[in-house]
């Protein structure tokens, strides 16, 4: 019994006294440096910075070997477990490195035959991909969940290298995202894959994301025959089969499982429809017990989810629309950019949320911007993630149409862009 209760001690993860603190040194492409030399010369970077505030990034190096084949190094997610940025004493740290070179070659298709042609059953990008960079810092929710998601598949290979008894202890490397459409469930799940390949570079050569098409899986040529859903996932499983890969399998619109369940109970579908869909479980089933695959799923209509599929998931987490809070910050992203890009000009300091709280939001000259934009992100709430990246874009278009603006006027417009899109939603709902 005791050696039983310290083999489970050390399977579990120790609380360590110096906090982590993870550095991504994103290599340039055309480098061909060994990852030590890198390294090597990041210490000596971070050394000369004893104290740095939350999240910090840099562009520019006055070491000739870093600037030759570093895009950039970034202290990263310091402030996903604290609701605001902390000084942080590299010193007292543990320093995780994690060096990568982005994928430049974009997805490819899984193509799998038919009788009379060819179906898109999956698209498939090696990781980490260039389409993907930046897109997990552009993600904001509002409660710990980019945290729990990491800790989760962090902790999923931590028992597995430990040999836990899956038997004693039951996990099945399966995440469920559901909630309404719009809100980055299927882009959260992109960017984790793309994040933990990152993380894990010291382990795993590359990482490797499979996006099933649900549409096509479950259409009429699939009705008839599990035969070419055992062959898609087939190869998934090659893919599997080489250990030096992170393997990723996301299966966006879940609820599609339970169309085609329903459809085959209430007769409109061919009995064979629901030996498919049993296919499909079946193989998720096997393709689980390997240490290097993680299965990502979403739903957007949480009712429809099969309950077969659902016992199948260790995390089931809604993904809402954002808060006031959270919009501010996507806002604030939103005109960061803009004014590196120069389209708003000059440049003006805005005040954070949490500065907003400090001074108890006092208007003055140096908070009257920022205030401004936290009403604005008051009214905005009830929209959409998608909908609000897409806003800035479309108070440009619709109120602005200059190559510059001061940032007076742009949140003017973006204040318009607001009301004009709720003022089109009612419209629609009114007509249906």
């Amino acid at each position: 019994m005791d050696e039983a209760v310290g083999d489970l001690k050390q399977a579990l993860p120790c609380v360590a006294e110096a906090p982590t603190v993870h550095v991504e040194v994103h290599q340039r492409s055309c480098s061909t440096a060994k990852k030590e030399d890198i390294k090597l010369s990041v210490r000596k970077l971070l050394n000369r910075h004893n104290i740095v505030f939350g999240d910090y990034k840099w562009n520019e190096f006055d070491d000739p070997f870093l600037a030759r084949n570093v895009q950039s190094v970034s202290i990263v997610d310091t402030e996903l477990k604290v609701k605001d940025p902390q000084p942080i004493d590299l010193g007292a740290c543990t320093i995780a490195l994690h060096v990568f070179q982005l994928n430049e070659g974009g997805p490819s298709s899984e193509t799998l035959e038919e009788e009379t042609e060819n179906i898109t059953a999956a698209s498939h990008w090696v990781l980490p991909a260039a389409e993907f960079h930046g897109l997990w810092d552009s993600l904001v929710y509002d409660v710990e969940v980019k945290s729990h998601l990491l800790d989760y598949v962090m902790t999923t290979l931590l028992f597995s290298d430990k040999n836990v008894d899956s038997n004693l202890i039951a996990w099945n490397r399966v995440v469920l995202l559901h909630g309404p459409p719009g809100t980055g469930k299927t882009s959260l799940c992109k960017a984790l894959a793309q994040k933990l390949t990152i993380r894990l570079s010291s382990r795993y050569q590359y990482g490797q994301l499979i996006e099933i098409n649900s549409h096509s899986l479950f259409s009429k040529w699939f009705s008839e025959s599990g035969k070419l859903v055992t062959k898609m996932f087939q190869k998934i499983q090659d893919l599997i089969d080489d250990k030096d890969a992170l393997v990723f399998v996301l299966i966006d619109e879940v609820e599609s499982l339970t169309a085609a369940r329903n459809a085959c109970r209430a007769g409109t579908e061919p009995s064979d429809a629901i030996r498919v869909v049993n296919a499909v479980l079946t193989q998720i089933d096997q393709i689980k017990r390997h240490c290097n695959v993680v299965i990502l799923t979403t739903s957007n209509i949480t009712e429809r989810i099969d309950v077969a599929f659902v016992d199948r998931a260790d995390i089931r987490q809604y993904i809402g629309p954002p808060s006031a809070a959270a919009i501010f910050k996507i806002y604030l992203s939103c005109l960061e950019e803009l004014m590196k890009c120069q389209i708003i000009y000059p440049r003006q300091q805005l005040l954070t949320l949490r500065e907003l709280e400090m001074i108890g939001f006092i208007e003055n000259n140096v908070s009257k911007l920022s205030l401004l934009l936290s009403e604005i992100s008051r009214k905005s709430e009830g929209l959409s993630g998608r909908v609000l990246r897409k806003l800035p874009f479309l108070a440009h278009a619709l109120y602005i149409q200059a190559p510059t603006v001061t940032i007076e006027g742009f949140l003017q417009a973006l204040s318009l862009a607001v009301d004009k899109q709720f003022e089109e939603r009612k419209k629609l709902s009114s007509c249906i």
